[in-house]
C-alpha cells in the first residue's frame, strides 16, 4: 500500500456532555471518559488507527473547550495526531 493509498482517520472528540450524563458533563464529554477499561475513549480510538502500514496519522476535531484535555490524552498514549481541528463553536456535528 502506498503512502496515498492509506485510510485518513478523522476522529470527532468532544461534545455538550450531556448524553451519559452524570458521568459525562460539559467539561468533559464521554470520549475524554475511560468506560470501557483504564483509558479513555479517544485513547482506544487513536489506538485503533495506528497502524502505519494501514493509516495516516489521524485528524482530532474537538471544541475549544476540550482542546487541551485532547491535546493530554493523545500525548498521553503516545499518538502523533497530523492536526487537531478546534471547532469555535458546536455545530451539532
Amino acid at each position: 500500500m502506498t503512502p496515498e493509498e492509506r485510510i485518513q482517520p478523522v476522529i470527532l472528540s468532544g461534545g455538550s456532555g450531556t448524553r451519559l450524563w452524570p458521568l459525562s458533563r460539559p467539561e468533559r464529554p464521554k470520549q475524554l471518559l475511560p468506560l470501557t477499561e483504564e483509558r479513555t475513549m479517544l485513547q482506544v480510538t487513536v489506538d485503533r488507527v495506528s497502524d502505519g502500514s494501514r493509516f495516516q496519522d489521524p485528524i482530532i476535531v474537538c471544541g475549544e473547550r476540550h482542546a487541551g484535555q485532547v491535546e493530554a490524552q493523545l500525548a498521553e498514549a503516545g499518538v502523533e495526531a497530523r492536526s487537531v481541528i478546534v471547532e469555535p463553536m458546536a455545530r451539532n456535528t
